[in-house]
């Protein structure tokens, strides 16, 4: 084991167990699955369903693949992509991959609200790489992720769905636990997560 690795090692096992969970468990490939899934089932019933999972393969496997793929050839580092580098340069593949899948969606006649939020997924990621490449700061897509999910879920099924701040909020403190991003860097990215997601969202649905 190289010492780059042992020290990431021990960073992970002194870490706190509930941060771990909490971003393994809510990290941004399942809450597109999760987000995707209840709103294609409650507003669209079972071929809401299907459409989501079909929405969710282009916009949360397919760029989790990537990465996963990256990180087995070593040229990522980890299934978080922390390096500010890296990062930038996945995040237009990851954007391809969510584009793709957004174009086969309206061609195939796809209920226009899942249409809309794959697009609203996609129009998050330019903020995101904006700040990443250009800024050369590494906003947090955890936040940004979770944050817009929130904001279109409180669109589409109803204000009481802004409660799930509160989860953003949990999500953002783990990642700040984990030293992976400042506090800045969490909040930064529910920002943009929100205000981008839930505009775009609002007006395409």
């Amino acid at each position: 084991m190289s010492a780059t690795t042992a020290e990431a090692a021990a960073e992970t096992t002194a870490s706190p167990l509930w941060a771990r969970v909490v971003t393994r468990g809510l990290d941004p490939q399942n809450i597109i699955v999760g987000v995707l899934l209840l709103v294609g089932a409650v507003r669209h019933g079972w071929g809401g369903a299907g459409w989501a999972l079909f929405a969710a393969f282009f916009a949360g496997v397919v760029p989790q693949g990537m990465i996963k793929l990256g990180v087995r050839r070593g040229r990522l580092g980890d299934r978080y992509v922390g390096d500010r580098a890296k990062r930038a340069k996945v995040l237009p593949l990851v954007g391809t991959s969510v584009l793709v899948g957004l174009v086969l969606m309206a061609l195939l006649g796809a209920p226009r609200e899942l249409v809309a939020m794959i697009l609203a997924m996609l129009a998050t990621l330019v903020p995101v790489l904006g700040i990443t490449a250009g800024l050369r700061w590494k906003v947090s897509i955890h936040t940004a992720a979770s944050a817009g999910a929130v904001a279109m879920l409180a669109l589409a099924l109803g204000v009481w769905w802004l409660t799930g701040y509160a989860v953003v909020a949990l999500i953002g403190r783990s990642r700040v636990r984990l030293g992976d991003h400042t506090a800045a860097q969490t909040l930064v990215g529910a920002l943009v997560g929100a205000v981008t997601a839930g505009a775009v969202f609002w007006a395409c649905r």
